[in-house]
């Protein structure tokens, strides 16, 4: 009977699961350390009922009379998020890894980088969504700032 056991509950646990779904963001938003620019880029995620997965790219323009660096992040991500949209939104939390190039003129840091964070996919129509997010990330190694916020508003495609 103890040996059943384990058995019995990974089969529960397969008949009461969801199906895999997956959802793709283009996104536009500002790095608002040290001074506002424009950043874009795309995420890729994909997840189960409420724990998601998600790998993300970004590009932060350079502004040099801010003294403000370019910053590309590519880092990956697990989200936890509200089962179903409530009142056509669905609210995340967010934490991940990944690589930084930061470069200012001929200055250039490549380094580890993390990140956390939160947000909402908002329900438009159909499979389409607007997500919104804010982003901290920590810069390890010797960024001009170890840590830079983001926000962004994209245009999110589930499927």
């Amino acid at each position: 009977m103890l040996r059943l056991r384990p058995l019995l509950a990974a089969l529960a646990l397969l008949v009461c699961s969801t199906p895999a779904f997956a959802d793709a963001t283009l996104f536009l938003g500002s790095t608002t350390t040290p001074a506002n620019r424009t950043a874009k880029g795309i995420a890729l995620g994909a997840g189960l009922l409420v724990v998601g997965f998600e790998f993300e790219f970004a590009d932060t323009s350079e502004a040099p009379e801010d003294a403000a660096p370019s910053l590309r992040t590519g880092m990956g991500n697990v989200l936890l998020q509200t089962p179903i949209p409530v009142a056509g939104m669905q609210f995340y939390v967010t934490t991940g890894t990944g690589l930084y190039r930061e470069r200012l003129g001929e200055r250039q840091e490549t380094n580890l980088g993390f990140n956390t964070g939160g947000g909402a996919k908002i329900s438009l129509l159909g499979p389409i969504r607007v997500r919104l997010d804010y982003r901290v990330f920590k810069l390890r190694g010797d960024p001009l700032h170890s840590t830079v916020h983001r926000i962004y508003a994209g245009l999110n495609l589930a499927f």
